[in-house]
């Protein structure tokens, strides 16, 4: 029922930025728990930051005062704007959706270079 696209990565050089985008289709966006993770080649998915249906928000603190969590409830989307990026960024990112269950988007690799 929920289908989730994420947009935005691409190269950037240490000290840049980018703003990633996730964008749902499905009646249950703007009621759901929103929330953005990473993957690392070799490395477990982690939680990087989440957003409540009211815009209640939480971060992981590798990425507190750097990185800022958003939604549009009217375009079915929710943001990832991330400032100051340092090569441990790397990753794909990964967008989650939870209502009862987790739905997961493809994800959208981001490299962050020396």
């Amino acid at each position: 029922q929920v289908q989730l696209v994420e947009s935005g990565g691409g190269l950037v050089q240490a000290g840049g930025s980018l703003r990633l985008s996730c964008a749902a289709s499905g009646s249950i966006f703007r009621i759901s728990f929103m929330g953005w993770y990473r993957q690392a080649p070799g490395k477990e998915r982690e939680l990087v930051a989440t957003i409540s249906s009211v815009g209640t928000t939480n971060y992981v603190d590798s990425v507190k005062g750097r990185f800022t969590i958003s939604r549009d409830n009217a375009k079915n989307t929710v943001y990832l704007q991330m400032n100051s990026l340092k090569p441990e960024d790397t990753a794909v990112y990964y967008c989650k959706l939870h209502k009862f269950i987790d739905y997961w988007g493809r994800g959208t690799q981001v490299t962050v270079s020396s």
